[in-house]
């Protein structure tokens, strides 16, 4: 596995261990909601990055799948903690989220077509596993509000989608 996908994976893997290996704790819905966002965000910002440098139609395409959907799903989780009056609460896993995506992005900056290509859709594939595994055994079950639990819910059906969909793509792109 190349540097550049064991550092996002290293970020995601925070989401299941480190900063709730205290103890039982687990995270609060104002927790999930910021820790859901950013991921959201981090993967709409690698999309768009994806949109201006690559040339290969097939993953442009996926890219912009992945700007429509992450934004609509963020909308609906800005909507949902306006109207339930709760402010998002960033936390460690957030800002290591955020700390891994920038990394990354800058090694994804300085690659050029096929490697380019190659890179960014190997670590989308990374990526969505990580998150749906993260939402299947933490964030989904330790959600209290059933609105967002069935937000996450869908997120993550959608999502499943994505990692199938960025499989697909990768094994188009050997």
């Amino acid at each position: 596995m190349s540097i550049r996908h064991t550092a996002a994976l290293a970020a995601l893997l925070l989401l299941g261990t480190a900063p709730f290996a205290q103890a039982a704790d687990k995270p609060t819905d104002p927790q999930i909601a910021h820790i859901a966002y950013t991921a959201g965000v981090i993967d709409i910002e690698a999309a768009k990055l994806a949109i201006d440098k690559s040339k290969n139609k097939e993953v442009v395409d996926f890219a912009k799948d992945m700007v429509r959907d992450h934004e609509a799903v963020n909308i609906q989780a800005l909507d949902l903690v306006k109207k339930l009056k709760v402010t998002p609460e960033d936390n460690p896993t957030s800002k290591a989220l955020t700390k891994a995506a920038t990394e990354e992005r800058a090694k994804l900056d300085k690659l050029h077509g096929a490697a380019f290509d190659k890179a960014y859709v190997d670590n989308e594939v990374a990526y969505h596993k990580q998150v749906n595994g993260a939402l299947e055994t933490l964030l989904i079950p330790s959600a209290q509000n059933a609105e967002l639990k069935s937000l996450l819910e869908t997120g993550l059906k959608i999502f499943q989608g994505h990692e199938q969909h960025a499989e697909h793509v990768a094994g188009m792109l050997k």
